[in-house]
């Protein structure tokens, strides 16, 4: 009987086999079929002159800029005279200089002898301030600390994860001890609203000592007073908003890279939906239907 078994099981699975290798002989020959339109579809076709002024506006001033001094705006320098004795909720769009308020007061403490934290919500984007403080500010002053890496911890300034600071905050608090820095940033601080991870920025502010000064910085925080007066009162705190209203300094632009290698924009000069694009959908389609 298990011998008999053992010949069914053979059998269905050579015929398995068999199939199997029907429909990848099947698969190869449809792609084959479909290499000659596939090659003709994929050649970049000429764009013709509405197309190209498009194309020409959408990469107009991409490039890196000739180096200027740097003329602060009016929130960046009231936010650096509030930092001196209050918390300071900055609220600014993306690009306008929010990461310049943080450098220029750790720059000022570090040359005071103090100490710094600044915490991301990200480890790449931790990865990448710890790269750009310590091209600025020297690599023997900067420490890094996530998950992942542990680098120079004892720096005067830390770069980490907001989890790392929380958790230095209860590892003191269990210890009785005091967390070794003077001044702390909070970037992305909109994260405190996230569903998952948002108490660990509610743990790191409330658990901060009031003697550390608080700097939030985000783009996306709309209810700033809400947020700082539950701050204030959580901290016994004064915390100033800089609030930076208005557009994005750096403009953003949308574009679409088609199968054949072209950029095409994704909004025409009216801001509506590139019709040029709907071709490349039409062509998917087909594809699809081939397939079947």
């Amino acid at each position: 009987m298990a011998r008999s078994n053992r010949e069914k099981r053979g059998r269905s699975d050579s015929r398995e086999k068999a199939r199997s290798n029907i429909n990848r002989h099947k698969e190869r020959n449809f792609k084959r079929d479909l290499v000659a339109e596939s090659f003709a579809e994929s050649r970049p076709a000429e764009l013709n002159d509405t197309q190209k002024r498009a194309l020409e506006n959408l990469l107009s001033g991409i490039g890196t800029p000739e180096p200027m001094p740097i003329v602060p705006d009016d929130f960046q320098i009231e936010a650096l005279q509030a930092i001196e004795t209050q918390d300071v909720l900055v609220t600014a769009p993306t690009g306008s200089g929010k990461t310049w308020i943080a450098r220029e007061e750790i720059r000022r403490l570090l040359e005071q002898g103090k100490r710094a934290w600044y915490t991301t919500p990200l480890k790449a984007l931790t990865n990448s301030k710890y790269m750009e403080f310590s091209a600025e500010f020297g690599a023997e002053n900067v420490g890094i600390l996530t998950g992942d890496r542990k680098e120079n911890w004892s720096a005067p300034l830390i770069v980490g994860t907001t989890e790392i600071y929380r958790n230095q905050l209860f590892d003191a608090l269990r210890q009785g001890e005091q967390v070794g820095t003077d001044f702390v940033i909070l970037d992305e601080a909109h994260y405190l609203a996230d569903e998952e991870r948002g108490h660990v920025w509610e743990e790191a502010i409330i658990l901060s000592p009031p003697r550390i000064r608080l700097l939030l910085l985000s783009a996306t925080i709309g209810n700033a007073e809400e947020f700082a007066a539950w701050i204030g009162e959580v901290r016994g705190t004064s915390v100033k908003i800089i609030n930076r209203a208005g557009s994005r300094p750096v403009e953003l632009r949308a574009a679409f890279l088609a199968p054949n290698t072209q950029l095409f924009p994704l909004f025409n000069d009216a801001g509506k939906f590139n019709r040029d694009l709907e071709r490349f959908a039409q062509q998917e389609n087909r594809f699809e239907r081939r397939r079947r």
